[in-house]
């Protein structure tokens, strides 16, 4: 039997003085997948990394270990054996297509340097190649797409586009670092059979990097459990995921959000009223471009009651978002928002921010939501000082330290920075700050989708209980629909801007009315 492609033994890495790796030991063999799977921090990037010695080095050391590639040593290898190996022999698909592909280039550009590199192709036999590596993975109208620049492609389009970028030179190993983590469910599902099908056509291995435990069981043949560093238990995948031996690994697979919504009263009356609500952009400008409207939510309607989560579920551009921030007055729209005894829409710039500390909104992404040069107290303080001026600096510190208590988060913490706090922390901040103005009515939109599934789990039931306290009404907006079937009595399913499919979520869930909604369900691994 021949040896695996690239073996990895006991190997080590250091960042100054900090172990970031500890003696992981593993072999990827042509033709197989093996999952490297773990929290955020436990070492699985920078272990992937090491194997095209692609780390900020010096500042990262190797003090013990060996990457063999092909029977040749990668650590410590010269300029000529590296390029030699990367992107001929093995190729890497990032987390973060955007970042990844340079935006001053056009997508012809940025493959047609790695046939050129590697290859040593003709600029016209580049092309042919280029353009036959775009269709191979399923980039529609890939000729036109050619000259494209990545701002102008979807997320699953530049996703495409990295692939095909891996796979121009045919490599041997694809290290794919959490491939669809950025992307919408369908697409997600979409990729991955790509990345299969294509690993059957070529033959090649797939060191598979990803915290979600739902794709590595439809994707790997094996898999190695991280933490702190180190490999904490590996084997053959349906032994981890059925009898798995390890505390952590059996902590993981109990991490995911589960669980029902909190109870909520069908004759509770009725907090939030949209009828016709639309919002419009205009797009074209310029002397000679043609003007125009695109319709980023249509003719919606919506009742919210009191204590009642609404999920609104959908891909990417279908509305989700726009439709929060219209209902908080935060973009320009048509149509009636009522909340409480208050029509916001008709609401002038004073009363509207008078009004808006009964509606609160949890963004997306924690760290870019709160600023880095305020502490935790100012954050959170923030809106009191606006909404609350009568409050002394006492009343208010002691105000902060209760929200942050609600949340979870201790008190003393409250003069620290955003930097100095995890990921889900960080969000328990964000939903602080929400707390402490006491609302009725709190967008979440996509609070979970950047965490750790154990920390999504956290944050859930976090939510859950804050809603059960204090009879909060939700808004929650995903992608991910096991997050919102833990915590939605009622969905609404959008594309295009426009509801194709609502109704009580689990009617919705267990009986889906659409294909567009069963493709959804059939996507996240839900049904």
């Amino acid at each position: 039997m021949s040896e695996p492609f690239v073996q990895v033994r006991d190997l080590h890495v250091r960042f100054g003085t900090n172990d970031a790796v500890r003696g992981v030991s593993f072999d990827v063999a042509e033709g197989e997948t093996v999952a490297l799977v773990g929290e955020s921090g436990s070492g699985k990037s920078v272990t992937a990394l090491s194997i095209l010695q692609l780390l900020p080095y010096p500042m990262a050391s190797h003090p013990r270990g060996s990457v063999l590639v092909g029977g040749r040593e990668m650590i410590g290898a010269d300029d000529v054996r590296l390029r030699t190996v990367r992107g001929a022999q093995i190729s890497m698909i990032f987390q973060e297509p955007m970042t990844s592909l340079n935006p001053l280039h056009t997508v012809a550009k940025q493959i047609r340097e790695t046939l050129v590199t590697h290859k040593g192709l003709s600029r016209d036999a580049a092309r042919d190649r280029t353009l036959e590596l775009l269709e191979m993975v399923q980039l529609d109208d890939a000729e036109r797409r050619l000259g494209a620049y990545p701002h102008e492609l979807s997320g699953g389009q530049r996703q495409r586009v990295m692939i095909a970028m891996a796979l121009a030179n045919e490599p041997r190993l694809l290290i794919a670092d959490e491939p669809t983590t950025a992307l919408d469910v369908t697409i997600q599902a979409r990729i991955l059979a790509l990345l299969k099908k294509l690993q059957g056509e070529l033959g090649m291995g797939l060191l598979l990097i990803s915290h979600d435990l739902g794709i590595v069981r439809s994707m790997a043949d094996r898999v190695c459990v991280m933490t702190d560093g180190e490999i904490v238990e590996a084997g053959a995948v349906e032994k981890i995921f059925t009898q798995p031996e390890h505390s952590y690994t059996q902590h993981l697979l109990a991490a995911e959000p589960k669980g029902d919504p909190v109870p909520d009263d069908p004759n509770a009356k009725t907090l939030v009223k949209v009828r016709n609500f639309s919002v419009t952009y205009k797009i074209g400008k310029g002397w000679f471009a043609r003007q125009g409207d695109f319709h980023a939510v249509k003719d919606m309607n919506l009742d919210l009651r009191v204590g009642q989560t609404v999920g609104v579920v959908g891909e990417s551009g279908s509305g989700k978002t726009t439709l929060g921030l219209g209902l908080l007055r935060l973009l320009n729209a048509k149509g009636t928002v009522e909340i409480g005894d208050k029509a916001i829409h008709a609401l002038g710039s004073k009363a509207l921010t008078a009004e808006r500390k009964n509606m609160q909104v949890v963004f997306q992404d924690p760290f870019g939501s709160l600023s880095p040069r305020l502490s935790v107290r100012q954050i959170v303080e923030e809106g009191l000082k606006v909404h609350e001026r009568d409050m002394d600096e006492a009343a208010r510190k002691e105000r902060v330290a209760s929200a942050l208590t609600e949340v979870g988060l201790e008190p003393a913490t409250m003069e620290r920075y955003p930097h100095e706090f995890s990921g889900g922390q960080r969000q328990r901040i964000s939903i602080a700050r929400a707390l402490a103005l006491r609302p009725k009515f709190i967008v979440l939109d996509e609070p979970t989708s950047a965490l750790d599934m154990s920390v999504q789990a956290q944050i859930v039931d976090l939510l859950r209980e804050l809603q059960d306290r204090h009879g909060l009404t939700y808004l929650f907006i995903s992608h991910d629909l096991k997050v919102v079937r833990a915590v939605a009595h009622y969905l609404i399913v959008m594309k295009d801007g426009e509801v194709v499919e609502q109704g009580p979520a689990e009617q919705v869930f267990d009986n889906p009315q659409t294909a567009y909604t069963e493709e959804l369900m059939s996507a996240a691994f839900v049904r």
